[in-house]
């Protein structure tokens, strides 16, 4: 800030109402033919000004922390919203790999299956009878397990599902001769050791094929078996009680047995 000293006579002019200041003084401007009189003399004074000192209000501050709150709060809601994504996809992958691992575990089970007989009365009895809700078989396959190892006789039973449906449960022991199976003669039904294959179904059916020699196909599909050889092929049909398009549900197996021993035939061993 500059302010304009005149000085005439020898009395200083304080026009402006600024008190002098000798701190910053330019030397005075005279014109050289003007009278001494007559030409007033200026000084000019320069006075320091403060420097500003800026910040902000209360009112600003409030503003700034209320938008990085919502900023916060938008971002941890985009967040949760994405992990909940997550989780659902991995649980639907999830239940896919099972109903898949399932699927291929439950057509080598009974694609392995095994002429064997039992103890279940006064005579010996094939290990292989069924109807359409119940199967009774001997396989090398465990599902259990989920590998082939020592033989199990195996009960597929179709029970009523008490969340709704029906489902497929199996019940797995260990065959070592025809007098290990004489304690399980009786269905055994739904247990804590049970296997669960299926569950939520609305149909569960079993079917077999008769074998005939003279027609490689087979023949007709029967809704029980009691004959003393086993079937050409095997039928599990399944449809789900609730169809949702994210998750694969089991499909119908229909697997072939390859094997056309006679069960209570006697085979010896013949060195030729």
């Amino acid at each position: 800030m500059t302010f304009l000293l005149w000085k005439k006579n020898g009395v200083k002019n304080n026009g402006d109402r600024q008190p002098f200041s000798p701190m910053v003084m330019a030397q005075p401007l005279r014109g050289r033919t003007a009278k001494k009189e007559s030409v007033p003399t200026i000084f000019y004074v320069t006075r320091p000004t403060r420097k500003s000192q800026r910040g902000f209000t209360l009112i600003e501050l409030m503003i700034a922390v209320t938008l990085v709150a919502a900023i916060s709060t938008g971002m941890l809601l985009a967040m949760r919203t994405g992990l909940l994504t997550l989780q659902k996809t991995d649980a639907r992958l999830e239940d896919n790999r099972r109903v898949v691992a399932l699927q291929q575990m439950l057509v080598r089970q009974l694609s392995s299956v095994m002429p064997a007989v039992g103890a279940c009365g006064a005579v010996r009895t094939p290990l292989f009878a069924g109807n359409d809700q119940s199967l009774r078989m001997v396989t090398s396959y465990s599902l259990a397990d989920g590998a082939r190892g020592y033989p199990q006789l195996v009960d597929l039973e179709v029970l009523p599902d008490p969340q709704g449906g029906l489902r497929l449960i199996e019940n797995e022991h260990y065959y070592f001769s025809p007098l290990s199976s004489a304690p399980f003669c009786l269905p055994q039904g739904a247990t804590p050791q049970s296997f669960e294959v299926a569950k939520g179904l609305a149909v569960c059916r079993i079917g077999y094929r008769e074998y005939i020699p003279e027609a490689p196909n087979g023949g007709n599909w029967l809704t029980g078996w009691n004959r003393p050889n086993l079937p050409a092929a095997l039928r599990i049909e399944m449809v789900p009680l609730h169809v949702e398009a994210a998750r694969l549900a089991l499909q119908t197996v229909n697997i072939p047995i390859r094997v056309n021993r006679e069960v209570l035939g006697q085979y010896d061993d013949v060195q030729q």
